[in-house]
């Protein structure tokens, strides 16, 4: 039995969530690999697309890949949107909305949500957002067990409320917690209790 190495990472930015360079990769785009020293053989679990931020899983192990997206672990956004997120958006995405996936009509799952009272404190993007001239925006926290392709996204969009900044802050009972932008560590092994409640 192979010794398998598992770490966290803060994802920054500007990123692809892949290690390996194909013959599609622009020359351009910064890969997770070159944030640290990783094994050979690493590789994300579940993506998060290049203007995402936030916690992400890296293994050996491949197996770890399906436990992680699995419909039992939930993954949690920090999302600041376009303008001042209404009660009525809020329960929409409690209940599930309407987005469109491949092409076809898909309507989410009920999730978690709810607006954020306090601004969460992250380091200053690399590429500004925007400023305040442009209007008000709000931070809503959005809690899904699923992972559609730019799901988060296109949710607070299908409600009016475009989104400018996401962040994953949690995977199942693992948090961001205090780990910077960029900087990774390793652990024994990624607590995947089912937490759906």
């Amino acid at each position: 039995m192979p010794n398998h190495r598992h770490f966290i990472l803060h994802k920054p930015y500007g990123y692809l969530s892949q290690f390996i360079r194909t013959e599609t990769t622009r020359k351009n785009k910064k890969l997770l690999g070159e944030l640290g020293e990783f094994p050979e053989g690493t590789m994300a679990i579940g993506r998060l697309d290049e203007d995402s931020e936030g916690l992400i899983f890296l293994t050996t192990d491949g197996i770890q890949s399906h436990e992680v997206r699995s419909k039992k672990v939930e993954k949690e956004y920090y999302v600041q949107v376009d303008g001042e997120i209404t009660d009525e958006a809020i329960s929409q995405l409690q209940n599930g909305v309407e987005i469109t996936v491949k092409k076809e009509k898909y309507l989410t799952l009920p999730g978690k949500a709810k607006k954020l009272i306090s601004i969460p404190i992250f380091k200053e993007r690399a590429k500004k957002i925007r400023d305040k001239r442009h209007g008000p925006t709000s931070w809503v926290s959005i809690t899904i067990t699923e992972g559609k392709f730019r799901q988060v996204r296109k949710m607070t969009a299908a409600v009016g409320f475009p989104t400018l900044r996401l962040v994953r802050v949690r995977i199942g009972n693992v948090a961001l917690e205090d780990l910077k932008s960029g900087k990774y560590k390793e652990v024994e092994s990624f607590d995947l209790k089912d937490n759906k409640s």
